[in-house]
């Protein structure tokens, strides 16, 4: 594993894991953030799910005046070019490391879900399409699509049919529903199997939100 793994927070089965959830938090948070909302996923003990959720690394983030704060890429502007590449691509293989460490911990890669909310949503997907290894499913909360561009040439075809969860609230001042449904679209239109729910809520997660997560985890991982 030539990537550091990221520190973490870890919440752990009753027994040995036997399946993974990476949730990459939004701009600004940590590792805490969704940590919390485990309990209200619904998921039976049976399925011996461990969460790991990572903390990015504190960077300048230029559109918030170049304020240091946990950031998996700098933001220039908010429009499709205005995200440092460079980032992404670090982001990305920091997230293939947390990937590769549960493959070391006895959880096959079909057994890992990768997901995130905004902008980690946003690495979820770019890592997860392009991840070499079958995943059990991705993730992306109120976020959009990465270098949208370049999936075709890039995507992996081992998770070419990796069913997508895609959750938006449609009153979302920070991230717009468009570009929510724009991701959407891209990710149907290559052929995976891909659920769409939108709330009317803002920039942030709702408990019918965290009722159709836990759903949809249940499926991929029963």
């Amino acid at each position: 594993m030539s990537e550091i793994v990221l520190p973490s927070v870890e919440i752990h089965p009753g027994r040995e894991a036997d399946a993974s959830v990476i949730w990459l938090h939004g701009l600004g948070a940590d590792g805490h953030d969704f940590a919390p909302i485990t309990s209200q996923l619904g998921l039976p003990a049976e399925l011996a799910v461990r969460f790991v959720f990572p903390h990015a690394p504190a960077i300048p983030v230029t559109l918030n005046g170049g304020m240091v704060m946990p950031a998996w890429y700098d933001i220039v502007s908010l429009d499709s070019r205005g995200h440092d590449e460079e980032g992404v691509a670090r982001s990305s293989r920091q997230v293939s490391a947390l990937i590769e460490r549960e493959i070391e911990r006895g959880v096959p890669s079909e057994r890992i879900i990768l997901g995130g909310f905004s902008m980690g949503g946003a690495i979820a997907l770019h890592a997860g399409l392009r991840y070499p290894e079958r995943l059990a499913g991705i993730m992306g909360l109120s976020c959009y699509l990465l270098r949208a561009e370049s999936l075709d040439d890039e995507a992996s075809a081992t998770n070419a049919e990796t069913p997508v969860l895609l959750c938006h609230g449609s009153q979302d001042p920070m991230v717009p529903v468009q570009l929510g449904e724009a991701a959407r679209a891209t990710i149907e239109g290559r052929g995976n199997p891909t659920e769409w729910h939108d709330y009317p809520i803002p920039h942030s997660v709702s408990l019918p939100e965290l009722e159709d997560i836990g759903a949809w985890l249940r499926a991929r991982l029963a």
